[in-house]
């Protein structure tokens, strides 16, 4: 059970990282459908942070959905999209990481 909330933030997150990725597709395309499919997505990934609510503190069960967001949305733009991620960002990344294995600790 202790791990239910954060296996619900990953899954959240990375059905959001689904939704950005629609979107920015919807600037490529300029697409009404492709925006509703965006809302309905991100839809869906706020409804698995709002049930991480019931498990964890909302500053920090808000401050892990949107890390674990980064990281796939990261992951995705380097591999699907072939975006290059700088030293910096890559350090950022990981800072992300530490702060959620922190956050688990306190």
């Amino acid at each position: 059970m202790q791990y239910l909330p954060l296996i619900l933030l990953f899954i959240g997150g990375s059905i959001l990282t689904i939704g950005d990725i629609i979107m920015k597709k919807l600037v490529a395309n300029n697409s009404a459908t492709l925006f509703i499919i965006g809302l309905a997505v991100y839809l869906v990934g706020l409804i698995f942070l709002a049930y991480s609510f019931k498990y964890k503190n909302i500053a920090i069960a808000s401050a892990i959905f949107v890390i674990c967001n980064i990281i796939t949305l990261s992951v995705v733009s380097w591999f699907y999209f072939k975006e290059v991620l700088t030293p910096l960002q890559i350090i950022s990344i990981a800072l992300g990481i530490g702060s959620i294995v922190f956050l688990e600790i306190a």
